[in-house]
């Protein structure tokens, strides 16, 4: 890496030195890696978690939560020093995670077949319930208002929404294709605007209107430029909103890179090469920086968000996929 991109680094970086960390899962590894946005360097590492998925955290950055695929279970640990705290079974194998805006529960997508969320309880780290959804679940979100989990099924080509007040399904909407990534767009009342859903099989998004519950329309991505392939059928799979509402990245493996969009108008801004199979996403709190896991390459690529460059490369561990921000507790 030229000495000039970590120059530019440390540049746009001066207010997050010690107190942003990126959690980068590595899904064929058995260690999470963690990075130092100020330094683009891994600080920690979190060893014998074999088979990480999905990673969020405590609405005060004090824990992480980590679906963990090879025992089926969430993993809690002390974001500060990686300490595990609990170990907590699930009903099923996991896949992605999420963590309600008040922190009271935790959300588990199980992708063991029929399909469910599974519902964890912050305070006493116990599964106080299992909600039934269409399809094997794959990824879970909750909205910005908080009133709504939202989940994605690849096997039943669908997206169920659970209302938080009853932990039961409310709607759904059903796609030709599998439900990959979900980013969602909150409104100026706070409320979900639109979600922009990736599919399988398809270079680019759905846009659904949260409100009427109605597919909008669908963006490709451009095919050009061609400097890799796709694979697992999910050409494009990685999908964020920058956290100060101005832009959508969306990954892609065929330009073996991200494309950044401006919001609200969906205006294309650029292209940035980051590696092979560029998998998840994840902002510093500033909306300066993405950084995006390459799959295929094991290594995270720090994305100027202003302009549009690659200003470092991390190695981390075998096939990183799911990544995630917190800012850690004073």
């Amino acid at each position: 890496m030229k000495t000039g991109l970590c120059l530019a680094l440390f540049s746009v970086l001066p207010l997050l030195a010690g107190s942003v960390r990126i959690y980068q899962t590595n899904s064929a590894g058995d260690e999470l890696d963690v990075i130092d946005p100020a330094t683009n360097k891994v600080v920690m590492k979190i060893k014998d978690l074999e088979a990480a998925h999905g990673v969020t955290f405590s609405p005060n950055g004090a824990r992480a939560y980590i679906t963990c695929e090879a025992d089926s279970s969430v993993w809690v640990v002390e974001s500060k020093d990686g300490h595990l705290l609990s170990k907590i079974p699930l009903s099923g194998h996991p896949n992605n995670i999420a963590v309600s805006n008040d922190g009271r529960h935790v959300f588990a997508a199980i992708v063991t077949a029929p399909g469910a969320v599974d519902v964890i309880d912050a305070q006493t780290l116990k599964k106080v319930k299992t909600i039934p959804v269409k399809g094997n679940a794959h990824n879970v979100y909750v909205t910005p208002d908080g009133k709504f989990v939202v989940v994605g099924s690849v096997v039943g080509k669908s997206l169920t929404v659970i209302d938080q007040s009853t932990l039961k399904p409310a709607w759904d909407i059903e796609f030709g294709d599998g439900v990959r990534p979900i980013a969602l767009e909150r409104a100026s009342d706070g409320s979900t605007a639109r979600m922009f859903v990736q599919l399988s099989n398809v270079h680019g998004f759905a846009i659904v209107d949260f409100k009427t519950h109605k597919e909008m329309q669908r963006v490709m991505l451009p095919e050009h430029p061609q400097r890799g392939q796709a694979h697992s059928e999910a050409p494009s799979h990685g999908i964020g909103i920058s956290p100060d509402g101005k832009m959508l990245w969306v990954n892609s493996s065929l330009a073996s890179g991200v494309f950044a969009y401006s919001l609200p108008d969906l205006k294309l801004l650029g292209n940035v090469a980051t590696g092979s199979t560029p998998d998840w996403l994840t902002f510093t709190p500033d909306s300066k920086l993405v950084y995006v896991a390459n799959a295929g390459d094991n290594y995270v690529s720090a994305v100027d968000t202003h302009t549009l460059r690659e200003v470092a490369r991390i190695a981390v561990g075998e096939v990183p996929k799911r990544n995630g921000t917190v800012t850690l507790p004073q």
